[in-house]
């Protein structure tokens, strides 16, 4: 698998035959993630911010995934190498899963799945759709991980297992929280994010926030929370701290500069938050890096 020269890539196998990738592209140019996959995968794509775009053929076929869309690609005749060129912010999360597993996870609903019926066995499925509110907190927990390293597996295999779950319920929305069931709440929570990450040096209050994207700040508050599954504060913290991580394995720029990209007044607030997520200042960690 190639990685994207400014960003972050993360690939765990759940079980054989079974594997999760959530990528991320920090820089301001588009990147391109490529990966082999055999014909005896199904491959699904999750554009959870910003856009993607699927390459195919050496680049005479194209599959746009935009922000919101999530892409399911299945094609037993012959290999579909993923080429995903993500957009600048973009944030995705993959799955691979071997068509044998996939049966079996969904033996008894074999039937409710299209591409798993009698008469599409065997058949190339191609599926696009728009993700659903409750399957975005579900992705954005799963891209948000800040446990302990050594639940990482346990706690992604339990959030893929709901996303699926979410995917494949024809009536997910039945019992889904008001506030995600409004499409308007969940677009201006999208916003409030893009605008925190277009600002990051110089991020809006929380009253200003909500008035920009014109919700009360008790849901801009609560909205955040249900769908990216931490406080507004918790987010910009951990993109900082991302951010500056990349900038410094980048070597482009020194520990000063990299405290006023990310919106640090003082570069010694910037070093004391930075050995609190990483426990190593940035000095040092750009000396083992």
């Amino acid at each position: 698998m190639k990685n994207i020269a400014k960003g972050s890539i993360r690939e765990i196998e759940i079980e054989p035959g079974f594997y999760v990738i959530r990528c991320t592209n920090l820089s301001s140019e588009t990147q391109k993630l490529e990966r082999e996959v055999a014909p005896t995968f199904i491959q699904m794509h999750f554009a959870v911010q910003a856009a993607g775009k699927l390459v195919f053929a050496g680049g005479h076929y194209t599959m746009p995934v935009p922000q919101g869309e999530s892409a399911l690609l299945y094609n037993p005749n012959q290999a579909l190498p993923i080429q995903l060129v993500l957009e600048p912010n973009a944030r995705f999360v993959i799955l691979l899963v071997s068509i044998e597993q996939f049966h079996r996870f969904f033996s008894e609903e074999a039937g409710l799945i299209q591409f798993l019926d009698s008469d599409h066995r065997d058949k190339k499925y191609y599926f696009k759709k728009e993700m659903t509110p409750r399957e975005l907190v579900v992705l954005n927990e799963i891209l948000n991980f800040h446990l302990r390293p050594s639940l990482e597996a346990l706690f992604t295999k339990g959030k893929i297992f709901e996303l699926l779950s979410l995917y494949f319920n024809k009536t997910e929305e039945s019992d889904a929280c008001p506030f995600l069931k409004d499409e308007n709440n969940v677009k201006k929570i999208l916003l409030a994010k893009s605008i925190i990450i277009e600002r990051v040096a110089n991020p809006p209050g929380l009253k200003e926030l909500a008035a920009e994207i014109g919700l009360s700040l008790k849901k801009l508050k609560e909205g955040f929370k249900q769908i990216y599954g931490e406080t507004v504060f918790n987010f910009l913290f951990e993109y900082k701290m991302d951010l500056a991580r990349n900038l410094i394995e980048s070597k482009q720029h020194n520990v000063t500069e990299i405290s006023e990209l990310i919106g640090y007044t003082s570069p010694s607030h910037f070093i004391a938050a930075f050995k609190q997520k990483f426990g190593t200042t940035p000095k040092q960690y750009m000396l083992n890096n």
